[in-house]
């Protein structure tokens, strides 16, 4: 791969703190592509032989449920491994859909994981991108039941998302992404009409503000109280 240096490289989260020659084993092993809003890098249930590493842009993991609706389990940013899972040696498990244009770095499974037996750091960022996957499905699954009302699911997928993707602004934070009532919906899980009243609620609040596919935050620490109020 001639496309890419070993600074660049070493800017990815899942590459931190490597060594000199590991780096550049990843420099010639890896492969980019280039992929549009919308593609997908592999579906649930495919056998799939590569690792994935975002080096730009957004990607979606997603589920679809017995009635084909989707569910978004994870958007996933720069230096993010994709599908670290298949080290398991078993099909996807999630279908990955590209949230926003994006240039992706590959690797053969097979060579990847002749890479982490020689430098343990690179084993463990692999160890601590699927420690971080687990405990947001743990915080997915506390925010999913049917008791939390869906103002403040929502209030509390805004506040992530404005702590992993937010830009500051003169009156507040603002999610650095394009998002749809339709998007938000897969991410909760629910229905595009019931999430139109909830945001109109955190509006109501002046909690946010919503234009153009744009959500700002205006306050996260009052967010953060309003989805942990009783």
């Amino acid at each position: 791969m001639k496309n890419i240096t070993k600074e660049q490289l070493g800017d990815l989260e899942i590459f931190n703190s490597l060594s000199n020659i590991t780096l550049e084993k990843l420099i010639n092993l890896g492969e980019t592509k280039n992929y549009k809003v919308g593609s997908h890098i592999f579906r649930d249930k495919e056998n799939v032989n590569t690792l994935y590493v975002v080096m730009s842009g957004n990607v979606s993991l997603y589920k679809l449920n017995e009635s084909g609706q989707k569910r978004v389990i994870f958007i996933l940013g720069k230096g993010k491994m994709i599908n670290d899972v298949i080290i398991q040696d078993l099909p996807t498990s999630i279908n990955c859909e590209i949230f926003e244009d994006a240039k992706i770095l590959s690797y053969d499974k097979n060579a990847f994981l002749k890479l982490m037996e020689g430098d343990f750091n690179l084993t463990k960022n692999i160890m601590g991108s699927l420690a971080m996957k687990v405990r947001r499905l743990y915080r997915q699954l506390k925010n999913a039941t049917g008791v939390i009302r869906m103002e403040k699911r929502l209030a509390a997928k805004l506040w992530k998302l404005s702590k992993d993707y937010g830009v500051e602004s003169d009156s507040g934070v603002i999610i650095n992404m394009n998002i749809s009532v339709t998007y938000l919906a897969d991410l909760l899980g629910s229905k595009r009409e019931t999430i139109s009243r909830s945001l109109k609620i955190l509006l109501n609040e002046n909690l946010i503000e919503y234009e153009n596919k744009k959500i700002k935050v205006i306050s996260q620490e009052k967010l953060s109280d309003f989805f942990k109020a009783p």
